[in-house]
């Protein structure tokens, strides 16, 4: 047994994770170059091995859950995460002339994959399951518990910043009657969109949100606010005050993390999520201090996990029909994605927000819903 295996092992201990063990989220070792892969890039070693299929695994959520819960994430410290923090500070990742690439990388990959993974209104953030045993079903009621709490009235001119493949837009102008402008940094996202929602008040435009000046009665942001980045948070929050009407109210939907950071796990950094970053509370509430007035603030957290486990079983269904155009590498990759993600929302180190502000002027008075 080498060195290097010798440390995995014991650093594995403490979460009850045995190497070549028979449980469901013991690690099966293919290729023993992994124990130095992981010493060496850390959890962008774990990910990029597994895709390279030196190990597998029957349940990534799992060992994933295991190791964010008992430490180990933090005991494993690369020279790569020590450069990409300094650079994080140095460069704003997330600037305007940056904004597109997430929506090139990620979202543009394929409208017959998340048509495929995702529910009938192609909904890409946690579903809220309080009251719901299907997905679609869980979607639905997280657009109508979003629209409540915005108090949708008829008439009234939403903004969607961030607004996907538009199911948000076609939800809130179907039930609720108002007319929406949607923005999105994906050329794909906003195809579909437009289509899905073709004669109706609905306005679906490819745009950055730092190009918004106009007026809004209501603005919503659901899955979009993780791309912003630490540099820009208060220029976020000035760019919705600026929309915002003075008696408006504003619902920004996040995954948020526990504590602050300035950079990605460096594995979704590269394969994932380019340019992503997780906000902490005391990030949000510093970005807009002085400027909103903080009206509720609900975290579901849990509910992500139950999303990512019915997105992983819609892509594992459906993975006969995009085998052929995808191949094993990416079916490894979205795997790895989807569970490892699963795992960190159960270990409770990621959480989802759902947070009301309104501007810091007279104004009716707020009524929470839930």
């Amino acid at each position: 047994m080498s060195s290097c295996q010798k440390r995995i092992e014991k650093l594995f201990a403490p979460a009850d994770i045995i190497l070549n063990g028979n449980r469901p989220w013991d690690i099966t070792v293919h290729n023993d170059n992994l124990y130095r892969q992981l010493l060496a890039h850390g959890s962008l070693g774990l990910g990029e091995s597994y895709m390279d299929g030196w190990w597998d695994c029957e349940k990534i959520d799992e060992i994933v859950c295991r190791l964010f819960s008992r430490g180990v994430d933090r005991q494993v410290r690369t020279w790569g995460m020590v450069v990409a923090a300094i650079t994080a500070r140095l460069t704003n990742s997330q600037s305007q002339a940056r904004s597109f690439q997430v929506g090139t990388h990620h979202y543009d990959i394929g409208n017959d994959l998340y048509d495929r993974m995702l529910d009938s209104r192609m909904i890409y953030s946690c579903a809220y399951w309080k009251e719901a045993d299907t997905l679609d079903a869980a979607q639905e009621h997280k657009l109508d518990l979003i629209c409540r709490k915005l108090h949708l009235e008829p008439g009234q001119r939403l903004l969607d910043i961030g607004c996907g493949w538009g199911g948000m837009a076609q939800f809130a102008a179907e039930r609720y009657g108002v007319e929406v402008v949607g923005i999105t940094v994906s050329q794909e996202q906003a195809k579909v969109a437009q289509q899905r929602c073709s004669g109706m008040p609905v306005e679906i435009r490819f745009q950055d949100y730092r190009d918004l000046h106009e007026p809004f009665d209501r603005i919503v942001s659901i899955g979009m606010f993780e791309h912003v980045g630490y540099k820009n948070y208060r220029t976020y929050m000035s760019v919705v005050d600026r929309c915002l009407r003075d008696d408006g109210l504003f619902l920004l939907h996040t995954i948020g993390g526990n504590t602050s950071v300035t950079t990605c796990d460096p594995w979704l950094e590269r394969y994932i999520f380019p340019n992503g970053m997780l906000p902490s509370a005391v990030q949000i509430t510093s970005a807009f201090e002085g400027i909103f007035i903080l009206e509720d603030w609900h975290n579901f957290g849990p509910h992500y996990d139950t999303t990512l486990i019915a997105w992983w079983h819609r892509f594992e269904e459906s993975w006969p029909d995009l085998s052929a155009r995808y191949g094993e590498r990416f079916y490894r990759m979205w795997r790895y994605y989807l569970l490892s993600c699963a795992g960190a929302f159960r270990a409770r180190v990621n959480q989802v927000w759902q947070i009301v502000l309104t501007k810091e002027r007279p104004c009716s008075c707020y009524r929470p819903a839930r």
